[in-house]
């Protein structure tokens, strides 16, 4: 009977037996949750290489434990780009004729790699063959390239750059005026007319003066009272027409009139007026100097006539008109002014 209450009285760890048995049952409690927690990370693979070090006795290594970190993937690899367009033309497959019989004995194995050797350069010097040009091909190219460079549109061929630049920069503009002021003195813009390279219609507005018009001149300019009843302000206008003149070259007929009813100065450099340029009156038959008309021009070079009939002038008329003059000596007149500005 005392040895019974002699071992009901031990205590663990300075405590009573039956508090000793609870913090034992915590402990065991945390043992299950410890191994529960150490067979997951077994069967998702966290733990393969620490088991794998350690059953070869080197020891886990000394790392921060960052948790566990994700599998990186095996870079693809592509040899294709590596690849020249030569090596790329090989076909894959190669005649088995030329191919030697496998399984190779020792004697035999360095003849085949020879014999391997000189079959792949052979197939690669018969690509390179090919891909040169014969000499009927490279007449054709050649022909091909100065018919598209000697087109009427100038289209750049094989990367090159146009003869004289873009022809979408190319405008050709015409102004028509109205007289104000006393008895008609001032001239004022009433309408404005712009076209592009090939004759297509870009800007045609009828534009309505500052002051109030005295002479609608309607036998040259073609324009009537009732043409301005909706007319667009000359300021609005003004900023509209500069929008589209902007980095352009502008061509046109006696065209430095037309920037003084604009209030506009465009850079010399960018403006082509066909009325002051010898070629044209040289292929027209009129004298060098003489400040021909743009119905005298258009009639002697095209067999045209323009500006006829009691309504007046169209201004998109002239302004076609004197883009096609433009074309009549446009190679010519470029590389004079080329050659005097020195590019």
């Amino acid at each position: 009977m005392s040895g019974l209450l002699l071992n009901l009285d031990v205590s663990y760890n300075g405590e009573t037996s039956f508090a000793g048995m609870r913090k034992e049952s915590v402990g065991n409690s945390k043992h299950q949750r410890f191994k529960k927690k150490r067979r997951f990370l077994e069967r998702k693979g966290f733990l393969h290489d620490k088991q794998i070090q350690c059953r070869q006795g080197q020891g886990p290594k000394q790392t921060l434990n960052r948790g566990p970190q994700p599998r990186k993937n095996r870079a693809k690899r592509n040899f294709k780009h590596n690849l020249s367009p030569l090596d790329c033309s090989v076909p894959k497959t190669i005649p088995s004729q030329s191919l030697p019989k496998w399984p190779l004995s020792k004697t035999n194995s360095a003849s085949a790699s020879t014999q391997f050797k000189t079959c792949s350069n052979s197939i690669q010097s018969k690509r390179c063959q090919d891909s040169i040009p014969t000499s009927s091909q490279t007449t054709t190219i050649s022909a091909t390239s100065q018919s598209l460079v000697a087109g009427p549109t100038r289209s750049l061929v094989l990367g090159g750059k146009a003869p004289f630049g873009n022809p979408l920069k190319y405008l050709a503009m015409d102004c028509e005026m109205v007289g104000t002021g006393p008895k008609g003195r001032h001239s004022e813009l009433a309408r404005c007319s712009i076209v592009s390279y090939n004759g297509d219609v870009v800007y045609d507005k009828y534009i309505m003066p500052t002051r109030p018009v005295t002479d609608f001149r309607t036998r040259w300019s073609g324009i009537r009272q009732q043409h301005l009843c909706s007319a667009t302000p000359f300021m609005q206008a003004k900023r509209e027409i500069l929008r589209i003149l902007a980095g352009k070259v502008v061509v046109g007929h006696a065209i430095h009139n037309d920037f003084k009813a604009l209030c506009y100065s465009h850079p010399a450099c960018l403006t082509r007026d066909t009325s002051r340029i010898p070629l044209l009156n040289k292929k027209a038959g009129f004298p060098e100097k003489e400040a021909a008309s743009l119905k005298r021009l258009t009639k002697a070079i095209f067999n045209r006539d323009i500006q006829v009939g009691k309504k007046g002038h169209s201004s998109v008329e002239d302004a076609k008109a004197t883009m096609e003059l433009y074309k009549v000596v446009e190679v010519e007149w470029e590389r004079t002014l080329a050659s005097k500005s020195g590019h």
